[in-house]
């Protein structure tokens, strides 16, 4: 039986969604109560509800999602579509849920009713982190449970927000995470505040797989390079690039010591303080990743991929990838239609 080979920093997330080695562990669930607002904001809410969804594709179970009302009817976004929320908010709902998140939008009216007010401290009260999304900052602060915080708010309402929580430190940011405090003031903001969020319950390699995934979205057949995702120093950054850019004939670790104007011992140096392994371990790392990608998403021969991500036989290309997804490249599935 080969012993599995894991990826090193920076391609471990990459890879997540395949190699199956969470099978055996309990996941720390997460659960999630998104308050929708009339006229909330449809893509600030569904970009932080698809990077949970998509997290769960890596990490079956982490976060379990619900939507809620204020009342039992519908709720009609910013974009006309109707939504029916799970359930209602109430004491019950509450006890249930980790994180809520209020969901305004631009046209949400800043009326807060007696009834939520009191069921958003009840929350707090409890433990429960609460988040804002667009406007939904607002509906905290009227609360008073944005005093002594820092959070996000959209442009047009910071005003509304500064004068009726002065206790408030409103930020020009697209986001904040402050404590038990979530808020971001757009669909991108919403976005990259979960993707932090989630990298502080979990880790970085789960974060860098949900980037990926979603991030692949633009072109399914282009590679997103792995330099724009890992946090290395500008020299290591160069050599990562210049890997990438070498995979059909991979440059010697000299010539690449030479490009980035460092020795070889530097540069050994470098990958083991910030990626955790060797140069020629990630750059096999980057090759297998790579292969994986194009049996996946490529019509490609079994052969033509090994060619093109530089492996010098089928059988030194079947070993490698088998020492890492725990099967040969024979068996990958095919995804292209």
């Amino acid at each position: 039986m080969i012993e599995r080979r894991q990826f090193s920093a920076g391609l471990k997330g990459k890879n997540l969604r395949y190699l199956n080695d969470n099978a055996s562990a309990t996941p720390q669930v997460v659960r999630c109560g998104f308050l929708l607002l009339e006229n909330f904001s449809l893509p600030a809410f569904t970009q932080v509800l698809d990077t949970l969804i998509t997290a769960n594709l890596l990490r079956p179970g982490v976060f379990t999602t619900r939507t809620l009302g204020v009342s039992d009817g519908e709720v009609v976004s910013d974009l006309g579509l109707v939504i029916r929320p799970d359930a209602r908010l109430d004491c019950s709902a509450i006890k249930g849920l980790d994180l809520l998140v209020v969901c305004g939008g631009y046209r949400t009216e800043l009326k807060a009713h007696e009834g939520l007010t009191t069921l958003l401290k009840t929350a707090a009260e409890q433990g429960v982190m609460l988040a804002g999304l667009w406007n939904g900052a607002w509906f905290l602060g009227k609360a008073g449970l944005l005093d002594g915080y820092r959070c996000a708010i959209h442009p047009e309402h910071r005003p509304a927000l500064a004068e009726i929580s002065r206790a408030t430190q409103v930020s020009s940011e697209p986001y904040v995470i402050d404590r038990d405090r979530l808020t971001a003031s757009s669909p991108s903001g919403a976005f990259h505040m979960a993707l932090d969020w989630i990298k502080s319950l979990y880790d970085k390699a789960l974060v860098e797989g949900v980037e990926d995934i979603l991030a692949f979205e633009e072109s399914r057949y282009r590679r997103i390079k792995p330099a724009e995702n890992i946090c290395v120093s500008a020299p290591l950054r160069e050599v990562v690039k210049l890997m990438d850019a070498n995979l059909e004939e991979p440059l010697e670790l000299e010539q690449l010591a030479v490009y980035a104007g460092r020795s070889r011992r530097q540069l050994e140096r470098l990958f083991k303080e910030q990626l955790g392994t060797t140069p020629q371990r990630y750059y096999l790392e980057l090759r297998i990743t790579e292969a994986r990608r194009l049996l996946q998403h490529t019509e490609l021969s079994q052969v033509e991929v090994l060619v093109a991500c530089g492996f010098v036989s089928p059988s030194h290309f079947s070993k490698c990838y088998s020492a890492y997804f725990g099967y040969r490249p024979s068996k990958e599935k095919r995804l292209v239609k």
